[in-house]
């Protein structure tokens, strides 16, 4: 016996468009428009909401938005193509609370060693993503098993940026490699199924 179509399934009429990955598409549209907002003011919203080395009490909120500040359209390009890549993955696996709790102890995390150790203010999600990216290499980690493919992943983006550190480039491969090593931990610490 043949399963009849159900033609509502069939009608392009009824697709519509979903705000799927909460988290993530919200933390776009937040850096999209502090990116408009810094075109306008001529660079005073990054001077605002940027990461400070010199951190302070009032200053505290820029321990988190520094990672929705960018410098330009491109910066902020190359970090939407991971975020939004990878997002709905990460959002699927660990849920839009998790994940959204796991980019702010990254954030923050990674602005107060910032500030312990170096001398340069930060801007950017790149940190960010270099968490989603290490995180999304162990979405399908079982207990007590390390996936081959985080392991790539840690010697090709980590090993690449401390490479790249080598060099002065005004990009802080600080930030991309703690981003990346709270993945990991992340990542491992709330994994549902180890």
């Amino acid at each position: 016996m043949e399963t009849p179509i159900n033609k509502n399934t069939l009608n392009p009429s009824r697709w519509r468009v979903t705000y799927n990955a909460k988290f993530t598409l919200s933390f776009c549209l937040i850096a999209l428009i502090m990116l408009l907002l810094n075109m306008f003011t001529g660079g005073v919203a990054n001077n605002i909401f940027s990461l400070s080395p010199h951190l302070s009490v009032s200053g505290a909120y820029r321990l988190i938005s520094y990672i929705f500040c960018h410098a330009n359209v491109q910066h902020l390009v190359s970090n939407f193509l991971f975020l939004l890549l990878l997002g709905p993955i990460l959002e699927e696996k660990y849920g839009t609370k998790l994940l959204a709790v796991m980019t702010v102890i990254t954030a923050i995390a990674t602005g107060l060693v910032n500030a312990a150790f170096f001398n340069d203010s930060i801007i950017g999600a790149s940190g960010i993503v270099f968490m989603f990216i290490v995180l999304s290499s162990i979405v399908n980690v079982k207990q007590k098993e390390i996936p081959l493919t985080f392991i790539f992943i840690v010697l090709i983006y980590i090993g690449g940026e401390l490479f790249n550190g080598l060099g002065n480039d005004n990009i802080s491969q600080f930030g991309h490699i703690f981003g990346g090593l709270c993945g990991g931990g992340l990542g491992f610490l709330f994994n549902k199924k180890g």
